[in-house]
């Protein structure tokens, strides 16, 4: 999955969002930092929230 990431400088740290996933959000003093910051950000966002019963269907959905 791709998903898009824009970094900005702000006065004192570079700012990294995702606008497809709202509210998840990052920093850095570097624009490394940011970068390996919003990654971690994403997979908390993505992960789910909830154990998945056993016998629960499951399907996936390309989008």
């Amino acid at each position: 999955m791709n998903i898009r990431v824009v970094i900005e400088r702000d006065e004192d740290a570079f700012v990294a969002y995702c606008p497809e996933l709202p509210g998840c959000q990052s920093f850095g003093y570097t624009e490394e930092e940011a970068r390996r910051n919003i990654e971690e950000a994403i997979r908390l966002y993505l992960r789910p929230s909830k154990p998945v019963p056993q016998d629960a269907h499951i399907y996936e959905i390309a989008v």
